[in-house]
């Protein structure tokens, strides 16, 4: 599978029944507005304006996603997000408020999926959620014949949704499967930003968003804690990241 099959294979897996979308937000204006746009293009959204009471739906009911203001009264959205991590993997939307760079940086090494900041035009807040559920119905796709794949002691089961390092299984966010996967399929190969970020992030790229790299840290940081060894993610100055193949000496030492 080569990385520029993997943009349209995504485009291919628009849900048509998406489950139900979590918003939570205390602005209640805005989340009536919200609910009211995205159920005329057949979402379903249910909404808490609180951070403790969303946190507490978000783990007891299942949701195609979550939409999760930073600014909330009690528990702020970090935190929301940061417990909801260590139990659930999924799909997370951060509404962060505009200008606030070091909150978009935060919220996507704790784990985000992507962020938008306030305010927004709903239509970007659409394609946004379209494109994160497109990747999340990639963890439902069944993949046929040749789509395992391995490289640099990582093994992934795009089928099963599954991947490991040197045996050690990685529990990834669905952004970090898809860019593994990107990786995976080009080893040593080096893969611009621009086309990882259409691939796996399904928009184009902006020089000053960061979203791409934050990703990828936290994706490396997941890899060199399975392996226990370097860096198997490089960062090719101005240009992308690498998929570091082992050396032959490395090998014979493995």
């Amino acid at each position: 599978m080569t990385l520029e099959s993997l943009k349209p294979e995504l485009m291919t897996l628009e849900p048509q029944m998406p489950g139900p979308i979590l918003l939570i937000d205390d602005d209640t204006e805005l989340s009536a507005m919200l609910e009211d746009y995205l159920g005329r293009h057949g979402f379903t959204v249910r909404t808490e304006h609180h951070g403790e009471a969303g946190l507490e739906r978000a783990q007891r009911e299942s949701f195609a996603m979550v939409l999760l203001d930073v600014m909330l009264p009690g528990m702020d959205g970090f935190e929301v997000l940061r417990r909801l991590r260590a139990r659930s993997q999924v799909s997370v939307l951060l509404l962060t408020a505009r200008g606030e760079d070091v909150d978009r940086i935060v919220g996507l090494e704790i784990g985000a999926d992507d962020y938008l900041p306030k305010p927004f035009n709903p239509r970007e807040l659409l394609a946004r959620v379209r494109a994160i559920l497109r990747r999340s119905a990639g963890r439902k796709q069944v993949e046929t014949g040749g789509s395992y794949l391995e490289a640099a002691g990582i093994a992934m089961d795009p089928g099963a949704r599954t991947a490991s390092c040197r045996g050690v299984a990685l529990d990834l966010t669905d952004v970090e499967f898809e860019l593994l996967r990107a990786l995976v399929s080009a080893p040593g190969q080096v893969l611009t930003r621009e086309a990882l970020t259409e691939a796996v992030l399904d928009r184009k790229f902006h020089p000053f968003d960061r979203s791409l790299d934050m990703h990828v840290s936290r994706l490396r940081r997941k890899l060199e804690d399975a392996a226990g060894e370097g860096e198997r993610i490089k960062t090719i100055r101005a240009i992308g990241y690498q998929l570091a193949m082992p050396t032959a000496s490395a090998r014979r030492g493995a």
